[in-house]
């Protein structure tokens, strides 16, 4: 059990790499990550497209990843 969840986290990993790496960026430099922040705070715009499905797929591997993550350290344990 404890193999097979290691391997599976592995794996999560290294999809979560993945789509992080996939999803385009919001900013460029400096002057994107100064008006980026004021402009999630005033409007907020919504992906659309492959965008969306990188963010949801982004949630789920993360979330899987720190389940995975708390269940091998409990058989370890």
């Amino acid at each position: 059990m404890q193999t097979f969840l290691f391997i599976l986290l592995i794996i999560v990993s290294l999809a979560l790499i993945t789509v992080v790496l996939l999803q385009s960026g919001r900013s460029a430099g400096l002057s994107g990550a100064i008006s980026g922040g004021a402009e999630q705070l005033v409007g907020k715009q919504k992906a659309r497209g492959i965008d969306a499905v990188l963010i949801k797929a982004t949630v789920v591997l993360a979330v899987l990843f720190f389940v995975l993550t708390i269940a091998v350290a409990y058989f370890i344990a």
